[in-house]
């Protein structure tokens, strides 16, 4: 890719000079600065589709700031299949892109693919999800540790309950390893609390949709609120679905029913501010710089962490105002 750059570079030369341009190119790539060597990047970057406001807010930071850095970004929205995330990543690799983001709707069949990436040498970011694959076939993954998500979001549940607690469950997309995880780092946490048990748990699919409508089953099965003390819901999208369905079965949110999600998107912080949600824990969107600041670093043969983590903060109703009016 770097030599292709230098030929659109010198248009004017004759072959000759080209060629001589070139050797001395070669010769001094090694010690081009970062900077110099990131205005030619080609990115191809396969999101999982748009299913929450999160997943657009990270898509468009990444978008920004490879604008911002001069990159040409590939763009493939998957509609949540895998299948069109394989030929995405196909396609990345037969354009001879020069790093490829990948967000992975799930977990598990990418091994083939990654070994096609990497047999053409092109480095493999993660973003925000992991995947279960040899780490050799990929570079880094930049992501929250969604473990620690769900553990801080049991935690405060703990201390606002006193550990006593039923709890309602709406999971992520199946097979994902945020929803994955996030149920692990939850659990390790009310397991010390034999009173803490969840009593209802079905995947809403990260949806707004998808989580109004499982929780109108939550309710209508359990009477409604009356043997209910929390919703633990895996993304915020799926809390505000939820807190809809509260609303229109005559459940009060946060009085009859504690409210506790991920993702710190703008309308979670309304509803926080509403007194319609109790917390959220951030899962910082802007990914793009640490992952392009990656595939920069391997270019020049420096070490890159197996995991760049992204992990942010638990926000509670005092400054959801405050946060609202930053984000919206």
């Amino acid at each position: 890719m770097q030599s292709l750059s230098v030929r659109s570079s010198f248009p004017w030369l004759g072959a000759f000079k080209r060629k001589a341009v070139l050797t001395t190119f070669s010769v001094l790539l090694p010690v081009l600065s970062a900077s110099a060597m990131a205005a030619d990047l080609t990115i191809g970057f396969s999101q999982i589709g748009s299913e929450s406001g999160w997943r657009t807010s990270e898509t468009e930071s990444i978008k920004a700031e490879a604008e911002r850095r001069g990159y040409d970004l590939k763009f493939s929205d998957a509609q949540q299949k895998q299948e069109n995330q394989i030929k995405a990543v196909r396609s990345f690799i037969a354009q001879g892109v020069d790093g490829i983001l990948l967000a992975p709707v799930v977990e598990t069949g990418w091994d083939q693919v990654l070994k096609e990436a990497k047999r053409a040498r092109i480095p493999v970011v993660l973003i925000d999800r992991g995947v279960a694959a040899d780490s050799s076939l990929y570079l880094t993954k930049v992501a929250s540790d969604f473990k620690e998500e769900g553990a801080l979001a049991a935690s405060w549940l703990a201390a606002k309950t006193n550990g006593r607690c039923n709890i309602v469950e709406l999971q992520g997309s199946v097979g994902s390893s945020a929803a994955i995880d996030r149920k692990t780092g939850f659990d390790s946490i009310i397991s010390n609390f034999p009173n803490m048990t969840i009593i209802r748990s079905q995947s809403g699919s990260f949806t707004r949709a998808g989580g109004k409508e499982v929780m109108e089953s939550f309710l209508k099965a359990e009477g409604g609120a009356k043997n209910i003390c929390a919703l633990f819901a895996h993304n915020d999208d799926m809390a505000l679905g939820a807190i809809l369905a509260m609303k229109e079965a005559g459940v009060k949110p946060t009085k009859d029913i504690l409210v506790v999600s991920i993702d710190a998107v703008p309308d979670i912080f309304k509803a926080m501010a509403d007194g319609e949600a109790n917390a959220t824990i951030e899962l910082n969107p802007h990914l793009g710089g640490p992952a392009f600041d990656a595939i920069l670093a391997s270019q020049k043969g420096e070490k890159v962490d197996k995991w760049i983590k992204a992990n942010g903060p638990l926000y509670l109703p005092d400054t959801a105002a405050a946060e609202y009016a930053k984000r919206k």
